[in-house]
């Protein structure tokens, strides 16, 4: 049985720049388990939605909630009042995010880069942290590289080190913001098979991407969003084979 909290829930998420309007309500649920992958043509929303979910972009109206948990702001009788760093910071833990270019500390090896921030957020012991760092790299199948700079890693690898990064939190949701557009494309094989063994492994995810395949074989639901809103959301098999909106049709047309 499904839990009857989401994991993620959105209502009316709202974001603007000034008058220029990013998000227009944007309405959404993930439960526990759960993958869902974002779709739609580049400036629709897709990575500001995500950057929304963990706080780093402030919603300007809506409730974004993470298993249960309101992010970003206390409610109090009615009215909104924002996190300070630490609840923030508390509330992030349990979202990890995988970013298009990888951010990994480039003066660290790949096995400080995976335990700086158990250590040093969450307070872990260097030595537990550092068995658990070689884990998550056999799990990335990067068991062998602990000990490389970030440089002297392909693209593909230094993201699967992103992602075994993200995993050393222990978060309860991955947010995945086109985690392969940077990569060449005889490198994507290798990220997006680590992606699908998260999945299969129960991990909750959100992923925007533009890996049509990797989303019909791999997500429990696909949202199209196009100029800040979510314009069709189904099964894949619902969104790319019976498409309702006309809009989704000319998207799946457009790239096939």
């Amino acid at each position: 049985m499904q839990d009857a909290v989401p994991m993620l829930r959105t209502v009316n998420v709202c974001k603007s720049y000034g008058d220029h309007k990013i998000l227009k309500g944007i309405d959404l649920e993930v439960n526990k388990g759960e993958v869902l992958c974002l779709l739609g043509p580049s400036g629709s929303g897709k990575s500001t939605f995500l950057r929304c979910i963990n706080h780093l972009e402030r919603i300007n109206a809506g409730r974004i909630y993470v298993d249960g948990a309101l992010v970003g702001f206390h409610e109090r009788k009615g009215r909104l009042y924002e996190q300070n760093e630490k609840e923030l910071c508390k509330i992030r833990t349990k979202i990890g995010m995988v970013f298009q270019s990888f951010n990994l500390f480039p003066h660290m090896t790949v096995l400080e880069n995976i335990i700086e921030g158990p250590v040093t957020v969450k307070k872990e012991d260097p030595q537990k942290m550092r068995q658990r760092a070689y884990a998550l790299l056999a799990q990335v199948g990067l068991r062998d590289w602990a000990d490389r700079f970030p440089k002297q890693l392909s693209g593909g690898q230094q993201q699967r080190v992103a992602i075994a990064r993200s995993l050393a939190m222990e978060p309860d949701l991955m947010l995945f913001d086109e985690p392969t557009s940077a990569l060449d494309p005889e490198l994507v094989g290798e990220v997006l098979t680590v992606m699908r063994d998260l999945a299969e492994s129960g991990m909750t995810m959100v992923i925007v991407t533009h890996e049509m395949e990797f989303a019909k074989n791999v997500a429990h639901k696909v949202a199209l969003m196009d100029h800040g809103c979510v314009v069709e959301e189904g099964t894949p098999s619902q969104v790319f084979e019976q498409p309702r909106h006309a809009r989704t049709r000319a998207f799946l047309g457009s790239i096939t």
